[in-house]
């Protein structure tokens, strides 16, 4: 470490552990850097810290000077003396300390929590057999840990409403709110919707809406993630699932280009919700509610999930040899995706080659960014067509030119993975003058009119990876299978790529990387299963790194409503 950066450090004990911090971390943060838990609630880490429940009470000490001189006072030992605070101090809003001295477990801390669950418990309700946070709720893990066990309170419980709205995607049960005001600060200093607050006072306290307004912003949804209880619930979750049944799968939100880390609950196959996982180099903790819905498209009425051959439905082999087929004419065009993975791009551009294919398109999709966490390119990997040598160029919204190719004559079939031709720009009298080969997950206005059809799978029923706008390299992985007979995108490209001699099998994914390694220098000595959690940084040109709609490159969110530039 550099003289620089140890300047920028302070070193505390906590526990009688000694750890060194960069100057401005709270105590919390500290702590768990020795997995040291201090217990609380109104704290978030990417929140500004209010200190208002109390719950992170410890007894701090500070090194003494002599008030006069200011020289240390030392003990009979040589030491400096610390001197111990006469009250205690909550650890979310007090900075280490070069010297401080922090205790987490001594009986002064251990009353003060066993205080402060005791009040907090006084009117909560006793229905954590149907509480939606049950399974992961704090209040239930830090009345555990740090509670008396036991209640001392005998009047009635304040009653509050159960099922009060806030918006169109999140309900409140007031009686098990903690007043911790997550939500509120999150709507103020996030999401830039000051719309919640709380009104009356005392054990009458309730949250609310300003007059007029309703939370329904579209992040409102991670007010539901951050509340530490099961006081806010996701309307479309609510009552459907026990968390604990749930198996959380990492996957990567396909919704624009910024690359949202999530987590995919499911059970049984079925998916039951989608949530934001930790990144702080890509989205913090935070994700779009719409990005949530998209789960949704798994068991769409418009899935596709037949073959078909020479327009009528086919078995699985009689489409794969119908699309071999069509490989092997003259006058082929290639439109390909940015919803597919680097994978299927590597293997989709290599299809194309072996085809002699005429041209090589990409629909871009681009609306208006809301200087958040969706972007513009609202397609999670443009860039990986870039490096994997699918497209040399950004690709336009409307496909002019191969409309033209077409009216020409110089293109009389095309090959279409999971774009609507007809959406981008192509006319119906355009595409009766071609036979269309089509890959993808569910019916559209091309799809309707192929002549092979072969269905793929979602992202919630494959593994692969996209670059993000950041040129971050992130993986994905299966959450639940895919409908029955639809075969996964690698083994359906792989079997038409074989179509073709002395060509390898690609079907696997760890397969497909040593060919891109091989092949692409940025993927040299990259293997999938190595990508971090965190996801991988590229070295690309520097002409790749200005496109035009590459805006939040890196967005980060701070306490205060201040906001963090785009770029």
């Amino acid at each position: 470490m550099s003289e620089t950066k140890k300047d920028d450090l302070v070193t505390l004990l906590i526990d009688d552990q000694e750890i060194s911090v960069p100057k401005g971390t709270n105590v919390i943060e500290a702590a768990a850097q020795l997995n040291i838990e201090i217990p609380h609630y109104c704290y978030h880490p990417k929140l500004s810290a209010p200190g208002n429940c109390r719950m992170c009470l410890v007894e701090m000490g500070m090194p003494m000077r002599d008030r006069g001189t200011g020289e240390p006072i030392m003990d009979d030992d040589g030491k400096q003396k610390i001197g111990w605070m006469p009250r205690p101090a909550i650890a979310c809003n007090t900075a280490a300390a070069p010297g401080m001295q922090i205790k987490t477990q001594s009986p002064m801390v251990k009353e003060c929590q066993e205080g402060v669950m005791e009040f907090l418990l006084i009117n909560h309700p006793l229905d954590c057999p149907i509480c939606d946070q049950a399974g992961e709720c704090r209040l239930q893990e830090f009345a555990t840990d740090y509670g008396r066990g036991y209640s001392r309170f005998v009047e009635n419980k304040n009653v509050k409403p159960k099922r009060t709205r806030l918006g169109p995607r999140v309900t409140l049960d007031d009686e098990r709110c903690i007043l911790c005001s997550r939500c509120i600060r999150f709507c103020q200093e996030i999401a830039d919707d000051d719309v919640l607050g709380f009104v009356d006072r005392g054990s009458y306290s309730t949250l609310t809406c300003y007059p007029g307004k309703e939370l329904a912003n579209n992040y409102s949804l991670n007010t539901v993630d951050i509340c530490p209880v099961g006081a806010l619930t996701s309307n479309d979750f609510r009552f459907k699932m026990r968390v604990w049944f749930l198996k959380e799968t990492p996957s990567i939100c396909t919704e624009s280009s910024v690359g949202v880390n999530t987590e995919v609950g499911s059970r049984e196959g079925k998916i039951f919700r989608i949530t934001p996982r930790r990144n702080d180099e890509v989205n913090d903790t935070w994700m779009s509610d719409s990005g949530r819905e998209l789960y949704k498209q798994v068991e769409a009425e418009n899935r596709l999930t037949a073959y078909r051959a020479s327009g009528e439905e086919a078995s699985p082999d009689e489409a794969l040899d119908s699309g071999r087929a069509l490989l092997q004419r003259k006058k082929t065009a290639f439109v390909g995706s940015g919803h597919l993975s680097v994978e299927e791009q590597f293997l989709f551009s290599k299809l194309a080659d072996l085809a002699g294919a005429v041209r090589t398109d990409l629909v871009s999709h681009i609306e208006e960014g809301d200087g958040l966490l969706i972007s513009a390119d609202r397609t999670p990997n443009v860039r990986g067509a870039l490096l994997t040598g699918l497209i040399e160029e950004l690709p336009s919204q409307k496909l002019s030119a191969l409309g033209e190719a077409i009216d020409a004559g110089e293109v009389e079939n095309l090959v279409v993975y999971r774009e609507d031709l007809l959406a981008a720009g192509l006319t119906k009298e355009q595409l009766e003058k071609v036979s269309i080969l089509y890959l993808g997950t569910h019916q559209n206005d091309t799809s309707a009119i192929a002549d092979t059809i072969l269905p793929t799978l979602t992202v919630f029923e494959k593994s692969g990876s996209f670059v993000n706008q950041q040129f971050r390299l992130q993986r994905f992985m299966p959450a639940v299978p895919g409908p029955q007979n639809v075969g996964n995108d690698l083994l359906v490209l792989s079997a038409l790529i074989n179509a073709f001699p002395d060509q390898e099998d690609l079907s696997g994914i760890d397969h497909v990387w040593q060919e891109m390694g091989k092949n692409l220098a940025v993927f040299e000595d990259l293997l999938f299963l190595r990508i971090p959690p965190e996801g991988k940084l590229l070295e690309v040109p520097e002409k790749l790194r200005d496109l035009p709609y590459a805006e939040g490159k890196t967005l980060h969110f701070y306490p205060a409503a201040a906001k963090a530039p785009a770029g």
